[in-house]
């Protein structure tokens, strides 16, 4: 059974809504509410809503046992201001769905109204609409959430979309496909004084202009290597922005990037010592914070298996082209516990790139999508 044309102009129409009301990570409840209400009709046999912030999880039950397979998808936007000129653009001004998370729950919507038609003749599916994947965080929470156990699946697969790669085309491997990141915040702290007088306080300028230069400098090896390591400065800034005051407080934030999970923490080690260092060097006390914290996501080549099939059978071209990728994605996260993968779906070769403000998500894509989805479902639960 195939999603019809109303269907289709229906989740159309219904991921142009989410696009006009984008909600940024950790306060999607309006897009929670609206996927429920979207798929009621498909009577899920469970919802689960507030999982890990508001996360909804959709259970259907196949009549005989067999494995639990989820789908995901998330629920946030990106604090962009659009300026695609889409008919449909965000009416939320400084928000918008530049990453195309609208386009995703499209899909995800699409196999949910085909499961609430054609239930799975054992096992169950579950479809997981995550929050907050934009900040790391929100994957997590979904797995944190107690009543996760419930739904704990064997298999886990999820899709992104990828400007760069022909429409429709798909990329896909085992092993690392999204590189481990984490972003680094530290904090300089010396002593104001009077701009007549700079030599009565602590200045931290120095030591920022040293760490914004020496960051980059942590970057080990080539990013076709398994120890792969990059360091970019995202972020700095110095005392307050008047001309009467020498600084005594300054902040520099960096983005920490490796290829595999184990060189993480010698990567946070090197900077750490180095910020340590550059502190004392200039009298300055400091401390270092950790924010957005993403493992390396991991395709389990069983899954891929399984993916691949699905795509063979859909008549989908696919190779491993573009993969790994430096960017980072906390699907990873499901595959600890789970047999998980990820694929990436092309949006064309001259479409706007992802987190570019004149982005939108091609609508084409929602079929497709929903195909290697639903085929996915009907080779592992009938």
């Amino acid at each position: 059974m195939t999603l019809t044309n109303h269907d289709l102009v229906e989740l159309t129409a219904w991921r142009r809504h989410l696009h006009q009301h984008p909600e940024i990570s950790n306060e999607e409840q309006n897009t929670a509410a609206a996927v429920v209400a979207f798929l009621s009709d498909s009577a899920p046999d469970t919802v689960l809503t507030g999982m890990g912030g508001h996360g909804v999880a959709l259970v259907y039950d196949g009549a005989a046992p067999g494995p639990t397979v989820l789908f995901r998808c998330e629920l946030d936007a990106l604090p962009i201001e659009e300026l695609s000129g889409a008919a449909h653009a965000s009416l939320v001004p400084g928000k918008s769905h530049m990453c195309g998370h609208d386009g995703h729950m499209a899909i995800l919507a699409g196999l949910g109204r085909r499961l609430g038609r054609k239930r799975p003749a054992r096992g169950r599916a579950v479809l997981m609409f995550q929050p907050a994947e934009e900040t790391g965080d929100g994957a997590a929470g979904v797995v944190a959430d107690p009543r996760y156990q419930q739904i704990a699946p064997d298999f886990a697969f999820s899709l992104h979309n990828l400007p760069g790669v022909p429409l429709g085309d798909v990329r896909l491997k085992a092993g690392t496909v999204n590189c481990a990141s984490r972003g680094m915040r530290v904090r300089l702290k010396g002593k104001t004084a009077h701009s007549s007088m700079p030599e009565t306080g602590t200045s931290p300028r120095l030591a920022l202009a040293e760490l914004v230069t020496a960051f980059p400098g942590l970057g080990a090896a080539t990013f076709a290597d398994d120890g792969f390591r990059m360091v970019t400065v995202t972020h700095a800034t110095m005392g307050e922005a008047v001309f009467g005051i020498a600084p005594g407080y300054a902040e520099v934030w960096a983005c920490l990037r490796t290829r595999q999970d184990d060189n993480m923490a010698s990567l946070c080690a090197a900077a750490e010592q180095l910020v340590a260092t550059t502190a004392a060097v200039h009298g300055l006390d400091h401390d270092i914070s950790y924010h957005e914290i993403f493992i390396a996501s991991v395709n389990a080549t069983e899954a891929v298996e399984h993916l691949r099939q699905a795509l063979d059978d859909e008549g989908i071209r696919h190779s491993e082209d573009a993969l790994p990728m430096r960017a980072s994605e906390d699907f990873g996260l499901f595959g600890r516990a789970a047999r998980s993968a990820m694929f990436f779906l092309g949006a064309g070769t001259t479409h706007p790139s992802l987190h570019n403000p004149d982005y939108d998500f091609p609508d084409d894509l929602i079929p497709i999508g929903a195909r290697v989805f639903a085929r996915v479902a009907d080779n592992l639960l009938g």
